[in-house]
């Protein structure tokens, strides 16, 4: 591509995981936003929970004084607190929806207008019906949640199958359920991982025009599918990882595919443009510079070669 992705997107990244020291919400949290407000290669931002009052305020500061734009991502607090909002347990999905909400405001403290949710564990597939009537219902009740505090909700398909183990799931799926929430709730949307994709089988232009009336997010990444290997399941390596499924000629095929089913067009209205976010953490021994820099160098050569 022979033009600057700005004119097409917004990169993002993923706090929580390119450090994570700051995944519960404590650590260097305020510094390391600085680091990413400070690197104008970012235009946008992901964080999660943030649990000191004050570094919250800090960080809105950063962001808000940085030009940049920010999501708030929830799966820390329902993996961290294996939340189920599928549950058949009327006080397990009740507990699940009280805890996501309580963290609205944060998000909306912050600045952000997105939340990001997955869903819970996947039941015996007889049970999955069911369940993903459960899950509609209680995104929708989220969703009004949502509302009074200015942000709308985002589901992200995870694996079903090898490490996370969620309802939701293939591409098919999440795009029935987003039918059905959004005749109630027409901001929900869905956010689609190039690194959840060897995890549920598919590939891009498949799932993505499955998608594409649905898709409010993208997520590029790796994982790695073969039982043994260092960073098994959905761990998020870099690029490149040995034994990862993703490096620089997938990327190109994912964004491709994006442009192919219009996720990505030349000049978007201004402050609309759709997100790409990097979700990639250090394995053992990598430093969150290190990675930093492999997440630049990779996008610059894929995005040359769209």
């Amino acid at each position: 591509m022979d033009k600057h992705w700005d004119a097409y997107c917004a990169l993002s990244i993923v706090h929580f995981l390119a450090f994570p020291e700051c995944l519960a919400g404590d650590g260097p949290v305020v510094e390391t936003v600085q680091r990413i407000a400070d690197d104008d290669f970012f235009a946008a931002i992901e964080v999660g929970p943030i649990n000191d009052p004050a570094a919250r305020q800090q960080v809105a500061h950063i962001i808000e004084q940085s030009h940049m734009v920010v999501a708030f991502g929830a799966p820390p607090v329902i993996l961290g607190g294996k939340l189920n909002l599928n549950s058949a347990d009327l006080a397990e999905r009740k507990h699940a929806l009280d805890t996501l909400k309580s963290y609205l405001p944060q998000a909306a403290e912050v600045g952000a207008k997105q939340v990001a949710i997955l869903s819970g564990a996947d039941p015996a597939p007889a049970e999955r019906p069911a369940a993903t009537q459960r899950l509609a219902d209680s995104i929708r009740e989220l969703c009004a949640a949502g509302y009074e505090h200015g942000v709308s909700i985002m589901l992200e398909t995870f694996d079903r199958t090898v490490d996370k183990k969620a309802l939701i799931g293939s591409a098919s799926e999440a795009a029935a359920l987003a039918v059905a929430v959004k005749a109630d709730c027409p901001d929900f949307g869905l956010l689609y991982d190039m690194g959840h994709m060897p995890l549920l089988d598919e590939t891009p232009l498949p799932a993505l025009i499955t998608l594409k009336d649905h898709l409010v997010h993208a997520h590029v990444g790796n994982c790695i599918k073969v039982p043994g290997l260092p960073a098994y399941g959905d761990l998020h390596p870099r690029f490149g990882f040995p034994g990862g499924e993703n490096d620089t000629p997938q990327l190109v095929e994912f964004l491709r595919a994006l442009f192919e089913v219009g996720y990505l067009s030349e000049h978007p209205p201004i402050g609309e443009r759709p997100w790409i976010g990097f979700e990639m953490r250090p394995q053992a021994g990598e430093t969150s510079a290190a990675i930093l820099a492999n997440i630049k160098r990779t996008w610059r050569e894929a995005w040359a070669k769209v």
